[in-house]
């Protein structure tokens, strides 16, 4: 167990001032970098104008605006609309309630060996029995699909509000989807009047190449949801449609999805310091020279593979053992990595989008030097 003292850049100190490298960030929360000092002074500055005003959003607060208006113009034109929340999870339960409340539909789909989240919503759209069956009952009508495989596609009828999918599969093992995969469920979903959700709570801002995971694929959802790295490590979440869709959420009932704190001013000006950071420094079209860095330096016999695409990889390994040794090897080494929750010979490389080359290349070494070590064990 780690005792944090401070974290910065690409790295986390403990009490002993030991530092460790980095190649999680915070589960691909701390996009920019720990304490990167442009969040910090745009935290420091809103939070000697204001802080916590008024819920519901009587009040118009300007770090909200402008972020909104910044996702805006950087997405496409039929994502338009923002509402804020407190974290990714939030913000997948309040697109679940828009979609039902906008097509009157209850039957909402969603893939096996998803993850969205663990609050009872987002815990019934998870392909996990053994996690899902201590809190049964959870919520009805939702039936599964097989990601990549169009062999069920059937299932998506003219009862169906919507079909919840990550836009890549990430505790499942970092799935990326088959070529026009994304686009035959988004035409099925448009052929029976449901709408199509992508989960972009690990793939948005920047971590895949592009701004948000669902370009790399030429596949435009009705409503995305994200959060994680839009916080540059503060908590946030946002799902966004367009106003067509999200005025549905205004009446019957009136104030369909409301929270105290989604949308805060501080948390917001974070984060519009943060978008702005990856926006002009071309953060998310580096991820994609640092990727293949990674791949060339990790050329291993216990590798299996390398999945997933920019900054959002991880090593599949021999076995469950090999991958268990290396993670947990490498924090004594001073390298911080992870593991996925349904894959299990997975091995989570996501570092802060701000990682330099040299960084890249000092964590590979300490990953080679383990897997060596542990080869000459086998």
């Amino acid at each position: 167990m780690i005792e944090v003292s401070k974290a910065k850049g690409s790295y986390i100190y403990d009490n002993n001032n030991k530092k460790y490298l980095d190649f999680v960030a915070g589960v691909s929360a701390c996009s920019v970098g720990h304490c990167n000092e442009e969040v910090i002074n745009a935290i420091k500055a809103q939070s000697e104008k204001y802080m916590h005003v008024m819920v519901y959003g009587e009040f118009v607060t300007k770090p909200s605006l402008e972020l909104a208006k910044l996702l805006a113009k950087n997405l496409p034109k039929s994502l338009n609309c923002t509402y804020f929340t407190n974290s990714g999870t939030e913000a997948l339960e309040g697109s679940m309630k828009l979609a039902r409340r906008f097509t009157g539909r209850k039957k909402i789909i969603a893939a096996k060996n998803a993850y969205h989240g663990s609050t009872m919503g987002a815990l019934t759209l998870m392909g996990l029995e053994e996690r899902k069956k201590p809190f049964e009952p959870l919520i009805p009508e939702v039936e599964f699909i097989n990601y990549n495989s169009i062999d069920d596609i059937d299932k998506i009828d003219n009862q169906t509000s919507c079909v919840v999918l990550e836009t890549i599969q990430g505790s499942a093992g970092f799935i990326i989807p088959q070529s026009g995969y994304l686009n035959t469920i988004k035409k099925k979903c448009e052929d029976v009047g449901a709408l199509l959700i992508l989960d972009e709570i690990q793939t948005g801002i920047g971590r895949t190449g592009k701004l948000f995971g669902f370009e790399n694929f030429n596949c435009v959802p009705d409503i995305i949801v994200y959060g994680k790295g839009l916080g540059g490590g503060i908590p946030i979440g946002a799902f966004t449609s367009s106003k067509n869709l999200m005025d549905s959420l205004h009446k019957n009932p009136i104030l369909g999805h409301i929270t105290t704190f989604g949308g805060n001013p501080v948390i917001t000006a974070a984060a519009l310091q943060t978008l702005k950071i990856v926006l002009s420094s071309k953060l998310s079209e580096k991820t994609r020279e640092k990727e293949i860095l990674i791949r060339k330096k990790l050329n291993h016999k216990l590798i299996r593979e390398i999945r997933g695409v920019g900054l959002m990889l991880c090593l599949i390994m021999r076995d469950i053992e090999i991958a268990n040794s290396l993670v947990l090897e490498a924090k004594n080494r001073g390298l911080i990595l992870f593991w996925l929750l349904i894959e299990k010979k997975a091995v989570r490389i996501t570092p802060p989008l701000t990682i330099s080359e040299k960084e890249i290349d000092d964590g590979c070494n300490i990953i080679l030097n383990i897997l060596d070590s542990i080869e000459q064990r086998c």
